[in-house]
C-alpha cells in the first residue's frame, strides 16, 4: 500500500497525540511535515522515500528535536503503582484458588460404623465441591477490581508527581490492561501447574508467595513498558 501525504500526516499526528504534544504545536509540525511533503514529492521523491518508510520515528524525533518530549518518565512510579493496585485481587484470587483446592468448604466425608457382628463398615458421602463455583466466580471478579485499582493507581500517581503525557499513558493502559491481567494468570496457573506436578507435597509453600508475586510483577513490568511507549525518553538526556 502506497504511503499518501494525508496517510503521513495523520498517523503523525496520531503520534504527537500519544506523546502528549500540544495541539497547536502539533499542527504547526503537520503544516510543516505537509510542506516538506508536498516539496518532496515536486522533486520526484515519494512520501516513503522521504521519511525513511517510518512515520512514527520521525513525528518521535521532530518532537525531541524541539525539546516536546519529558526528560522524567516516571516508569519506577508506573511499575510501583501498578503493583500496588494489582497485590489486592491477586492475593484474594490466591484465596479462592486455595478454597477450592484445600477443599474447604467440601460437605463430603467418610464414616466409619461397626456392626453387632462386630465388621467395620466405612461410609463415603461425596457431595460437589462448592469451592469449585466460587472460585470461577471469584476470579473474574479479582480480575474486574484489578483493572480499576490498577487504572486508579496509576493515573493518581502520575497525578501527583504532575507527569507529563499521563492521560496518554492511562488510555494506552486501558487498551493494554485486559492482555496483561491474562497474561499474569496464565502465569499464575502455570506456577500452579508446575507446582502440583513438580513440587508436590509442598505445593502449597511454593504457590501460596510465587503466583502473587509473579502476578503482580508481570502487571507492574506491563505498566511500564506502556509508560515507555506513550512517553519515549528524550535523546541526549542523562
Amino acid at each position: 500500500m502506497t504511503l499518501t501525504v494525508d496517510d503521513a500526516i495523520h498517523r503523525a499526528t496520531e503520534t504527537w497525540r500519544r506523546l502528549s504534544v500540544e495541539q497547536d504545536t502539533a499542527d504547526e509540525m503537520a503544516e510543516e511535515l505537509a510542506a516538506d511533503l508536498t516539496a518532496a514529492a515536486s522533486d520526484g521523491r515519494s512520501v516513503a522515500d522521504y521519511i525513511g518508510g517510518d512515520v512514527e520515528a520521525l513525528a518521535t524525533s521532530w518532537a525531541d528535536e524541539r525539546g516536546l518530549l519529558p526528560a522524567h518518565r516516571y516508569l519506577k512510579e508506573t511499575a510501583v503503582a501498578a503493583a500496588q493496585g494489582a497485590v489486592l485481587p491477586a492475593l484474594a484470587a490466591l484465596a479462592f484458588w486455595y478454597v477450592c483446592w484445600s477443599h474447604l468448604l467440601d460437605p463430603s466425608g467418610s464414616s466409619l460404623t461397626t456392626t453387632p457382628g462386630g465388621h467395620v463398615l466405612s461410609e463415603v458421602r461425596t457431595f460437589p465441591n462448592p469451592g469449585v463455583p466460587l472460585m470461577w466466580v471469584g476470579l473474574p471478579v479479582c480480575a474486574l477490581a484489578a483493572f480499576f485499582l490498577i487504572r486508579r493507581a496509576v493515573h493518581g500517581t502520575l497525578r501527583h508527581h504532575g507527569a507529563p503525557a499521563r492521560e496518554a499513558t492511562v488510555r494506552a493502559l486501558t487498551k493494554a490492561l485486559p492482555v496483561l491481567l491474562v497474561a499474569a494468570a496464565g502465569l499464575g496457573v502455570a506456577i500452579g501447574i508446575f507446582g502440583a506436578y513438580v513440587v508436590g507435597y509442598y505445593q502449597l509453600l511454593f504457590t501460596a508467595p510465587l503466583a502473587p508475586a509473579v502476578m503482580t510483577g508481570a502487571v507492574a513490568a506491563g505498566a511500564a513498558w506502556v509508560r515507555h511507549r506513550t512517553c519515549p525518553p528524550v535523546t541526549g538526556t542523562v
